[in-house]
C-alpha cells in the first residue's frame, strides 16, 4: 500500500523542470547520476564500446534540470554507421543513450519530455534514423521498434529484442545490413609530454 501512495504523491507532486543542452560544467553531475540510475556494470554494455573516446552528434545531447538547475535527466544522441545500404555505402544513423533520470525524479515525465526533445532535435537536423538498446515497452510509445534492426548487429553482446530503432525520415534503414560502427568526432586528447 505504502508503494502505492509513494507513487500517487510523485504523479501529483508539482515538478518543475526545464530541458536544456548539456554544458561541458553538467559532465561530474551527468557522470554521477548515470552512476546512481544505471549502476557501475553500465560502462561495460555493447553500445559504451560505441561511445568511447567520442562525442556526442552536434547539439544532440541534453538535460533535465530542476528548479535549483540540478541535473535530474540525461540522454545523448551519438553518430554511427547502421552497417551498409543496398549500393554499399555506409548508413549514417545515430545512436541514443544512456537515457537517464535521477531515481528521485522518476515517474514525473521527464524521461518521456527528454525522449521527444531529442528526437525532434535530430529530425531537425536532418539525421534519418535513432537506434538504441532498451526496454522495447518503454520505447515503442515514441516509435521505436525491433522490426527496423533486424538485419544490423551490436558490436559485442546483446539482446536482440531490445535492439530498436526510429526512422526519422521514411525508409531510411530499408536495406541496412552489418554491424553498427561509430562514426563521431573523437575526444579531443591533449598531447603527451615525453621526458627528456
Amino acid at each position: 500500500m505504502a508503494a502505492v501512495v509513494d507513487a500517487l504523491r510523485a504523479f501529483f507532486a508539482p515538478s518543475t523542470f526545464v530541458i536544456d543542452a548539456e554544458n561541458p560544467g553538467d559532465v561530474v553531475a551527468r557522470e554521477n547520476l548515470l552512476d546512481r540510475a544505471m549502476g557501475p556494470e553500465r560502462r561495460r554494455k555493447s553500445s559504451e564500446k560505441l561511445r568511447s573516446g567520442r562525442v556526442p552528434a552536434e547539439g544532440l545531447a541534453f538535460v533535465a534540470r530542476d528548479a535549483d538547475g540540478h541535473v535530474i535527466a540525461t540522454v545523448r544522441l551519438w553518430n554511427v554507421e547502421a552497417g551498409v545500404g543496398r549500393e554499399g555505402h555506409a548508413v549514417p544513423a545515430l545512436l541514443l543513450g544512456p537515457l537517464a533520470v535521477d531515481p528521485d525524479h522518476e515517474g514525473k515525465g521527464i524521461g518521456g519530455m527528454l525522449m521527444r526533445a531529442a528526437i525532434e532535435e535530430a529530425k531537425n537536423r536532418g539525421h534519418g534514423a535513432v537506434l538504441l538498446v532498451g526496454d522495447a515497452a518503454y520505447y515503442e510509445r515514441f516509435g521505436f521498434f525491433a522490426s527496423r534492426t533486424q538485419h544490423l548487429v551490436m558490436p559485442g553482446p546483446f539482446e536482440r529484442d531490445r535492439f530498436l530503432a526510429l526512422e526519422l525520415r521514411d525508409n531510411w534503414l530499408e536495406g541496412a545490413a552489418g554491424l553498427i560502427v561509430a562514426s563521431g568526432r573523437k575526444l579531443a586528447m591533449p598531447p603527451v609530454r615525453r621526458a627528456a
